[in-house]
């Protein structure tokens, strides 16, 4: 399994023998085949959680050392035995889901079966799988609830090409919306190819000059702020920062007085959630995008390489030959 035994840089990441789980009551025993290291992996392995949040998120995973040693939340893989009533799968399943509390990224792993699990899309590969739990849940439930994107909608993705955004594209425009993505120049063939409509090169076009044409503002970077919002946004229009500190709280406060208004959400992983997004894939309406495939044994690098927020998709551990 993966583990880390203190806060840090990707060093204090390792890899430890731990004794194998069992599957309960509701419980599906799923050997891992893949798995991912996302944004949220790297904030809870180096405590480095943004703004105010550093607070309820050393309460939360450990004020001075991690209290869940094991690293990982999303996974891919096979059934490998069914708990007492659990009936949702059989054995020899592929299935693919997210653990929020952690410990994906292990050979075998207890998963609830009522909780963010789903069969794997038969046209996706099992290191593809485990690429889109954790943007894609959290695109789908802050454009399609959160935001009510529909066809009148028109909307902007800041950060379009990272593990967030290059899924808030794809189903902002399955959900019918005008989509105009921000991302850098190297990313800007991929974008247009996910289907944006618009694709804003940051570095030579600053986005504050786009005008007040937008009914949604989503932010999966964190490069715009409250007021910046205001100007980009249409009278009714809402701002979704996805990472928010004391500036996005101040704004909220503030909704009553304005027509623009900011909403601060997290979202839940549910199965239904999980679902959507296979039959999505099975459609062809969404795709994953896998920015590089790591050995598990190098794990530590993975994690390197989402520190410096610098990838396309998502980056993907694979354990086919975890033990060599």
């Amino acid at each position: 399994a993966l583990t880390y035994e203190r806060y840090g840089g990707p060093e204090v990441v390792q890899i430890t023998e731990v004794e194998a789980p069992t599957a309960g009551v509701g419980e599906v025993l799923v050997r891992v085949q893949a798995s991912a290291v996302n944004t949220g992996d790297w904030r809870i392995r180096a405590a480095a959680f943004p703004g105010i949040l550093a607070i309820p998120g050393r309460l939360m995973f450990g004020i001075l050392r991690p209290r869940n040693p094991r690293l990982g939340t999303e996974f891919a893989g096979i059934v490998e035995s069914v708990g007492p009533s659990a009936s949702r799968f059989s054995v020899g399943d592929r299935v693919f889901g997210m653990i929020p509390a952690g410990g994906a990224s292990a050979e075998y792993i207890t998963v609830d079966e009522k909780g963010a699990i789903a069969a794997i899309p038969s046209q996706l590969s099992v290191e593809e799988a485990p690429a889109m739990p954790f943007g894609g849940l959290c695109a789908l439930v802050f454009l399609g609830e959160f935001a009510d994107v529909s066809p009148d909608k028109k909307v902007l993705i800041v950060g379009a090409s990272g593990g967030v955004g290059v899924y808030a594209v794809q189903i902002a425009k399955a959900l019918g919306a005008h989509v105009t993505a921000v991302a850098g120049p190297d990313s800007q063939n991929l974008i247009s190819e996910l289907g944006a409509d618009c694709v804003v090169n940051y570095r030579e076009t600053d986005i504050d000059q786009l005008g007040a044409q937008f009914d949604v503002v989503f932010d999966a970077y964190g490069s715009v702020s409250p007021s910046a919002s205001r100007q980009l946004l249409r009278n009714g229009g809402l701002f979704l920062p996805l990472n928010y500190g004391l500036r996005e709280i101040g704004a909220a406060l503030l909704n009553r007085f304005r027509d623009r208004k900011i909403r601060l959400a997290v979202n839940e992983d549910r199965m239904e959630d999980m679902v959507r997004l296979g039959e999505m894939v099975e459609k062809g309406t969404l795709c994953p995008v896998v920015h590089k495939v790591f050995p598990f044994k190098d794990a530590a690098r993975a994690h390197a390489q989402v520190e410096t927020r610098h990838k396309r998709g998502a980056v993907v551990l694979s354990l086919v030959d975890a033990t060599t």
